[in-house]
């Protein structure tokens, strides 16, 4: 269960962040920011890429959008979404909560530069009603993410 490897992850790496579980869905950057009480820019959601034939999770802020040109200088291709059923084969976590911990196997991650505008961020934890709360350098440095500028938010 996805759950249960992300929870297993920070019992091992950190085991003083528990994931929260809610009944109510926190698939959405607005559901999860309605359940946990916080803005929508601090969700850190988490996109599954496809770059080449490489394979890339970047965490963003939640109102972050990726800017193309500054996307494809960073890659070095355009990168494409992956499809649900890749997601989770990739990542073992369902789209609506795909998180950068607790994955099967080695995946290159990043963290967009977007989430150094929060002090604390939400990503999820493996399930559409789950999340943990940590800054955005604990993060990174929990998922040995590469830090990266590709996003644009609302207000560029």
């Amino acid at each position: 269960m996805s759950l249960d490897s992300v929870t297993e992850f920070f019992k091992i790496h950190a085991p003083d962040i528990t994931p929260v579980i809610r009944d109510d869905s926190t698939a959405t950057v607005a559901e999860a920011a309605q359940i946990l009480g916080v803005t929508e820019g601090q969700i850190a959601k988490t996109l599954a890429l496809k770059v080449g034939e490489d394979r890339v999770l970047v965490v963003m802020a939640g109102t972050a959008r990726l800017d193309n040109r500054k996307t494809r200088d960073t890659f070095g291709a355009r990168p494409r979404m992956l499809p649900p059923e890749e997601v989770l084969e990739l990542t073992s976590h369902p789209v609506g909560g795909v998180c950068p911990f607790g994955l099967p196997g080695p995946i290159r991650i990043c963290c967009d530069t977007s989430l150094k505008a929060y002090d604390e961020v939400y990503p999820a934890a493996g399930s559409v009603n789950s999340a943990v709360k940590l800054s955005p350098a604990r993060l990174a440095e929990l998922t040995r993410a590469e830090w990266i500028d590709i996003a644009r938010t609302d207000t560029e």
